[in-house]
């Protein structure tokens, strides 16, 4: 069962929602919020599996609520959905900068977030590698200002140069011609530096690659 927390200023969005997921045999609405300081505190009483918070709410936006899921600890395994009315890169990049593993418009149809919510619990990201890269490349959101992860010392060579490649957007058989080794071999290898970086998934990996340098905006 995927349990979820939904988190929108407007109720007659959140019962949409929950009369939406709540009919699906493996989905459960748990817990509700109208706002960013509400939803954390309904995730720290309430066991949650994923989150679909809107961008713009009172008490603590959906940006702001995202970056305060990732950086708790204790919310480490709660998996984040921003459904939103707007569509600017701008949202979007700041959105996977802040830990969302996924963005989707209110006017997605209801088969798709179903789909989403199933892809993001299985540990996928919405968005892919490639989409993510010319996302963080037209928004200026600062990303060679930012401090690259100390955990990045801890790649042995080859790990850096799978970490590099999943920047520039390459999927695991991308990598594996690239690298001359066997798909499963990269995939194993794009796990242990996802492990080792304490990423939610690939998409956090090129929001890293950018962060230290690895990939530059423009490189091809």
């Amino acid at each position: 069962m995927i349990r979820i927390a939904l988190a929108d200023d407007h109720q007659l969005v959140r019962a949409g929602f929950r009369a939406l997921l709540d009919s699906e045999p493996d989905m459960q609405v748990v817990a509700e919020a109208s706002g960013g300081e509400q939803l954390l505190r309904e995730l720290r009483r309430t066991p949650v599996d994923m989150a679909l918070l809107d961008i713009r709410m009172p008490d603590g936006d959906g940006l702001w609520t995202t970056e305060q899921i990732a950086a708790d600890p204790h919310l480490d395994g709660v998996r984040v959905i921003i459904v939103t009315t707007f569509e600017l890169d701008e949202y979007v990049a700041r959105a996977i900068r802040a830990g969302a593993s996924g963005f989707l418009l209110k006017d997605t149809e209801p088969v798709e977030l179903i789909r989403a919510v199933r892809v993001v619990a299985d540990g996928d990201a919405l968005l892919s590698p490639r989409v993510t890269r010319r996302l963080l490349e037209r928004a200026a959101i600062g990303l060679r200002d930012a401090e690259a992860p100390r955990e990045l010392a801890a790649l042995t060579e080859r790990e850096t140069e799978v970490l590099r490649l999943v920047g520039k957007g390459l999927t695991n058989d991308e990598i594996a011609a690239e690298l001359f080794l066997s798909p499963l071999t990269a995939k194993t290898h794009v796990s242990r530096v996802m492990q080792k970086l304490h990423a939610r998934d690939r998409v956090r990996l090129v929001v890293i690659a950018y962060e230290s340098g690895l990939v530059v905006p423009g490189w091809q």
